[in-house]
């Protein structure tokens, strides 16, 4: 994400990374080069203009002319600035109702009846809610049908009554249904339009006085840009939303409602949506956005993904096998399946410091693994918990189940052998030096 704003960013800041001279003139070239990058990027020329101005006003008031590392400091100027413009703190969600309502709102094809789903899922895997659909789209047909099937993909209940067009009587239903049925998170999903208009806002307004939701969500596709920024302001005159749901992280995002749209509304970017899968939903951390958007990478949320999928009762299995020099290619098929659980690989990539610079013009496909797997699912049980038999006929016929080539085994069974071999290593003494030197690093 942001890959062509991070890129400008870079070249923008790369004369004050290095250690030549650093001189107010420069600084101001600088500054000129980020205000063109955020330009492009479709933020709002006042805003652009006005951050910069900040940043320049805090890096002479630090006196960057004069430091040791005077790129590193204005990196970090640039970096806390970014940050505070997109909100400082992570905003979380009121869920303080019983039930709790929470409406979503914005443009039609924006990714509302989707992410509506999304949002069950994450309330119900990370708050340990029982959340239920309601279907307020009286106008698509395919709206309830889609809701229902996004429903059964996270396994939250869904209310609908097809023969109604009165959304404000389909959302009070739906309220009762949920409490009758024990459902503590109401989520409704209402009617979107191509374009805002005052039909649609007499309507969305209405639903919202009748159920008094806790929580208003404003949902937006962000490769919209600064349109998305104006439908955002639009709608809050009306409605005076709670925060901001940024979907369609993963495409082409110039980065301008991520960047602008808290400096417009005054509301927090509350969640982001990353992907096509019902799980490809996260908390909008804006220090860790600026970390992405400046090419560091987003090493806390890459933690923060491996934590949720480990199985510590599975890493200690693996870990007698390796000792034991008993690690095969069923326990290496686990971690795989580990890792997928994780993200899109794109996603994760991104999240490695540097990484993104050097993935820019490489297509990741989510299938990286499919070749790896087809390889060792046409190995036997045999040759699976015990590599070392797979001679050159087996490789052959391994090759030919897995429609692949003789070559390409060859290459899985060097890099198995090799990760065999560090994982050894990394149990043994070495690996305990390596994490005391990793320990004393400086912070």
């Amino acid at each position: 994400m942001f890959n062509n704003l991070s890129e400008k960013l870079d070249k923008a800041l790369h004369v004050l990374k290095g250690h030549g001279s650093i001189t107010e003139i420069n600084v101001a070239e600088t500054l000129k080069a980020v205000r063109r990058a955020l330009l492009d990027a479709d933020v709002n020329y006042k805003i652009a203009k006005a951050f910069t101005n900040k940043v320049k006003e805090k890096a002479l008031g630090q006196n960057v002319l004069t430091t040791l590392q005077p790129g590193q400091l204005m990196v970090k100027i640039v970096k806390d600035e970014l940050t505070e413009l997109m909100g400082g703190d992570a905003a979380g969600i009121d869920l303080s109702g019983a039930p709790s309502i929470v409406l979503m709102s914005g443009l039609q094809g924006s990714g509302k009846t989707t992410f509506s789903g999304k949002l069950a899922q994450f309330l119900k895997t990370k708050k340990f809610k029982t959340p239920m659909l309601v279907a307020c789209d009286v106008y698509r047909p395919a709206a309830i049908d889609q809701l229902h099937i996004v429903g059964e993909q996270v396994g939250a209940e869904v209310y609908s009554d097809p023969g109604n067009n009165d959304p404000v009587a389909i959302a009070k239903a739906g309220i009762a249904e949920a409490k009758s049925k024990g459902c503590n998170v109401v989520i409704i999903d209402t009617a979107g339009r191509l374009a805002v208009d005052q039909e649609m806002m007499t309507e969305i307004a209405n639903i919202h006085k009748a159920i008094q939701p806790q929580e208003t969500l404003f949902v937006v596709d962000s490769m919209t840009g600064q349109d998305a920024v104006n439908t955002a302001k639009a709608f809050n005159d009306i409605l005076n939303f709670d925060g901001v749901i940024l979907t369609k992280l993963d495409g082409d995002t110039r980065g301008g409602a991520a960047i602008s749209i808290k400096s417009v509304v005054n509301k927090p970017i509350k969640f982001i949506g990353t992907g096509e899968k019902m799980d490809a939903i996260d908390v909008f951390y804006p220090a860790r956005m600026a970390d992405r958007i400046l090419g560091m990478g987003d090493v806390v949320s890459l933690v923060e993904r491996a934590q949720e999928q480990f199985d510590e009762q599975e890493a200690r299995k693996i870990q007698k096998k390796i000792a034991k020099n008993q690690f095969g290619f069923d326990d290496f098929l686990s971690q795989i399946q580990q890792i997928k659980k994780m993200g899109s690989m794109k996603d994760l990539m991104g999240m490695i410091p540097g990484m993104g610079k050097m993935m820019k013009d490489v297509d990741v496909d989510d299938d990286a693994f499919k070749h790896i797997e087809a390889i060792i699912h046409s190995m036997t049980p045999k040759e699976r918990s015990n590599p070392s038999v797979i001679n050159t006929s087996r490789k052959k016929r391994i090759g030919a189940g897995s429609g692949t080539s003789v070559q390409e085994v060859n290459k899985l069974m060097k890099q198995f052998s090799q990760m065999s071999k560090m994982m050894k290593m990394m149990q043994g003494g070495k690996g305990r030096q390596m994490m005391q030197m990793m320990k004393n690093m400086p912070k």
